[in-house]
């Protein structure tokens, strides 16, 4: 048996009422990321109405696509200049600002870098307890989220009148797109306070390669590689698959990628068709981040790694021999 915890908050315990939920939607560069189409999924299934709330300096293309997203009923449309780089204080204050002004029962969002920044602040602020991570609905109050870096499950009931949730991408399919729109309406507005936070520059990584979180087929080292040189000789296979590369904490900690690329507990959570970790020795705190994957490939030279308990192919064999053959015959 699983456990159950049970949330209680001091202004009391929700009531039975019609559920009515607010999607926050993440975006970057005029797209929606694609973990927000899985948080829709995941907030279609709560029942009633879903209203996306779209906070933007321009938000008019964001809008137009959001709007056709099956499951929206209603677009939310905050036009400000605070909201041009994704800031966690000013997005958190739109969000209880409308959920007071509509009275939202559901307050949802991809747990991404970003949800994880504004969700927290949004639920300090209603005074509730979050529930985040979760990958499973059982009703409009009870949730399933992993605990213990995905070693057990909890299912978890909030009493909270206002539920406040995180949604794992990987838990739930992308919604599908439609050929009519949902009507769209401006917005609460809110003021907020520039002196918590204010934006001073950002460094992208560009890639042709795809997007980690999304990818169908995933390439990941780990601290086998030595150095961040021989990464390349996984790039050379990515290109050969169309697949994303990423890495263990053991590697970005050790400087030889970006903590972009980070998969993990603490990193990026993924599920592709495909999985080869190379030079991975499969902590715990790795697995947690890749295991839902549908087929796992290891190569590791010590047949005795933990990475190997979950990997559906394995290869016991010097990486720096392995790849390069591997990647001539692709």
């Amino acid at each position: 048996m699983f456990p159950q915890f049970i949330l209680r908050n001091a202004r009391g315990y929700a009531s039975a009422g019609n559920v009515s939920t607010l999607l926050l939607v993440e975006h970057k560069d005029n797209k929606v990321a694609a973990s927000t189409l899985n948080a829709l999924t995941a907030a279609s299934k709560l029942g009633g109405s879903v209203t996306a709330l779209v906070a933007s300096h321009a938000p008019e293309t964001v809008v137009s696509e959001v709007a056709k997203l099956n499951g929206v009923s209603k677009v939310l449309i905050a036009k400000d200049a605070a909201f041009e780089h994704m800031l966690p204080e000013s997005h958190a204050a739109l969000l209880v600002e409308t959920q007071k002004k509509h009275g939202f029962t559901h307050l949802i969002a991809a747990h991404s870098a970003f949800g994880k920044n504004v969700m927290p602040r949004a639920a300090a602020i209603l005074d509730v307890a979050q529930v985040s991570d979760i990958t499973g609905i059982e009703s409009e109050d009870t949730f399933v989220r992993p605990i213990y870096a995905g070693n057990a499950i909890a299912t978890v009931k909030s009493t909270d009148g206002i539920k406040v949730i995180t949604v794992r991408g990987t838990a739930f399919p992308a919604a599908a797109h439609q050929d009519s729109a949902a009507p769209s309406e401006d917005a609460p507005s809110v003021s907020g306070d520039k002196a918590l936070s204010e934006f001073v520059s950002e460094h992208m990584q560009k890639s042709d390669r795809p997007e980690l979180d999304s990818a169908k087929r995933v390439i990941a080292g780990g601290r086998g590689m030595k150095n961040g040189e021989n990464f390349g000789l996984l790039y050379d296979m990515a290109d050969k698959i169309g697949a994303a590369v990423g890495a263990s904490r053991a590697a970005v900690d050790a400087g030889y990628v970006d903590n972009s690329l980070q998969i993990g507990q603490t990193g990026k959570i993924v599920a592709p068709e495909l999985y080869i970790a190379v030079g991975i020795s499969g902590a715990i705190q790795h697995l947690a981040g890749m295991k839902d994957s549908k087929t796992i490939v290891a190569i590791n030279k010590d047949p005795e790694a933990p990475i190997f308990q979950v990997a559906d192919y394995g290869l016991v064999a010097d990486l720096f021999t392995a790849v390069p053959e591997l990647t001539k015959k692709l």
